[in-house]
């Protein structure tokens, strides 16, 4: 197979959705029907049956929700699949916006009882502001569900996005029959299946067969008919370009749980979503070069190396402790052994240890195209958002930065444990599983994290006792904003005079790793009034070298 066809065959996606739309359910649906795994296990259910495939730390199976991003590859219809399960509580929602810079299309998966959700809106939003095409599924349609003309209307008006039905559900609830295929005017009849642990038998008919008509009572067959005459005579056509372009969303309904449309989906998915893009090279003065990497385009066809970390992951293999980053190939072909450049210091690097990821499992993968992802193990040096390239003109700046929400100390309560309680706080730290800075005045041994949501600080706490054996405290702080100041000419986080500064009681000052002074708010009042009596300093959400 040439480059080009190897390239032309990947996809690569992630699932996104507010938590219980059931993005981890279908996750594990899309792997039963790719042949990569046999037998699906039901989130909810730990007792009797098995953990999902996506779900792989512990905590994640004692709460049923998604904790950590997880990579998935599988091979279907000719198509090599890269699949990304994310979190979806708003918790853990940077580990969420990072994923999204790896992929190149996304399936936006929707409660259809509930509709377009908090967290769901702002997934939408991160992908519409990358130019990332979306499709969605509105799940649970075996349940009473809203009805799927307001569905549709929802996704028009709440997020801006036309919508076009692909699939159509046969009734909701105990009324669910089936789907109607609007492409190929097909009806496809599903059965139960015990558990949804196996593909569910399809019959495939037309609208208008006796056998159809009998399945169905006589209000929800003329509304099925009313509905899909509706969506033909004044509804958006499917329109190829506007999807892969971001413009329009194909939108598919069934139940994951029940296994009723996942084939559809995924067959619809694979055929209409887009192969690996060219991604944009920055300029930005590098270690060892003499002049400034270039502001351009990189092909995917492009014969040089180059990919981003956009994840790194300790203790995933709990036998070995070990340290793996994620990285998505954006151009050439990789080769394991390879020699390449870390832009960020400057120096080789050798990639020896290299895998192929299917949740915690993985096996030595050889070679790579743009568009997979691949496992890196056992570099320390590595970093979210490192480039690595045979190509010194290409930088790559692709990780979005958050300004943090929740703030508290950590530290370590027994003095026994000080060794693996740092080596397992700075692993965590440089996973970017929660963010840390100094703060002025702090309590003694104790480190300032800072998260989007408290279930981060959770989540430290638990892999520090599980993976480091190390104990931890966490002790809450009165802030909830930070933001960066802006000194004046010639002032550093430690030269400055912060006393003669004008403050609200509570604010407080520190400093990031990288020694840019920040300030720590109670509350937005608080901000304000420092803006008001200070008007010399400039209020920051993001560091001076992203701002």
């Amino acid at each position: 197979m040439t480059p080009v066809q190897e390239i032309a065959r990947r996809r690569t996606f992630a699932i996104i959705s507010h938590p219980d739309a059931g993005k981890t359910t279908l996750t594990e649906k899309f792997l039963l029907y790719g042949n990569a795994i046999h037998l699906a296990g039901a989130v909810k259910d730990r007792k009797n049956q098995r953990a999902t495939a996506s779900d792989w730390m512990e905590l994640e199976k004692q709460r049923g929700i998604s904790i950590s991003s997880t990579v998935l590859q599988f091979d279907y219809a000719g198509c090599a699949v890269n699949l990304l399960d994310t979190p979806g509580h708003k918790d853990f929602s940077e580990d969420t916006y990072r994923v999204l810079t790896a992929v190149d299309a996304a399936l936006m998966v929707i409660d259809a009882a509930k509709g377009v959700e908090t967290q769901t809106r702002k997934l939408f939003e991160v992908c519409r502001r990358r130019g990332v095409p979306i499709f969605t599924f509105m799940n649970k349609c075996d349940r009473p569900t809203r009805s799927p003309i307001d569905l549709l209307d929802e996704l028009e008006n709440v997020l801006g996005l036309k919508s076009c039905p692909v699939i159509w559900p046969l009734g909701n609830g105990p009324q669910f029959r089936g789907v109607f295929d609007r492409r190929t005017r097909e009806v496809h009849l599903f059965e139960r299946v015990p558990g949804g642990k196996f593909q569910a038998p399809v019959s495939v008919t037309d609208l208008d067969d006796p056998v159809v008509r009998a399945k169905m009572d006589d209000d929800t067959y003329r509304d099925v008919k009313d509905q899909l005459e509706m969506l033909d005579g004044a509804g958006h056509p499917f329109d190829l370009a506007a999807v892969q372009a971001g413009q329009q969303t194909p939108v598919y309904f069934g139940s994951a749980v029940n296994n009723f449309g996942i084939q559809l989906l995924l067959d619809g998915f694979l055929k209409d979503s887009v192969p690996p893009a060219p991604r944009k090279s920055v300029t930005v003065t590098v270690p060892g070069l003499p002049q400034p990497t270039a502001a351009r385009e990189v092909p995917v066809t492009d014969a040089k190396f180059s990919g981003f970390i956009f994840k790194i992951q300790a203790n995933m293999d709990a036998k070995h402790r070990d340290r793996i980053a994620f990285l998505r190939v954006c151009s050439g072909k990789f080769d394991r052994d390879m020699v390449v450049t870390h832009q960020r210091t400057g120096k080789s690097v050798r990639l020896s240890s290299s895998h192929k990821l299917f949740g915690r499992e993985r096996e030595t993968v050889d070679e790579a195209w743009p568009g997979d992802v691949i496992g890196l193990v056992g570099h320390s040096e590595f970093g979210i958002g490192d480039t690595l390239t045979t190509d010194r003109s290409i930088y790559y700046d692709e990780i979005p930065r958050f300004p943090s929400e929740v703030f508290t100390y950590i530290s370590n309560p027994n003095t026994g444990d000080a060794k693996k309680y740092r080596a397992g706080l700075e692993q965590l730290l440089q996973e970017g599983v929660v963010q840390s800075f100094n703060a002025k005045n702090a309590p003694p041994g104790a480190t300032l994290l800072a998260a989007v949501g408290p279930l981060q600080f959770e989540v430290v706490q638990w892999r520090l006792q599980s993976e480091y054996n190390a104990e931890s405290r966490l002790t809450p702080t009165p802030w909830t904003v930070l933001r960066w100041l802006k000194l004046p000419d010639d002032a550093t986080a430690k030269n400055f005079d912060y006393s003669r500064l004008i403050i609200a009681t509570g604010v407080s000052f520190g400093s990031d790793k990288f020694d840019n002074p920040i300030a720590l708010f109670p509350n937005d009042w608080t901000m304000r009034y420092f803006v008001e009596k200070n008007p010399e300093i400039k209020l920051l959400e993001l560091p001076p070298e992203q701002s």
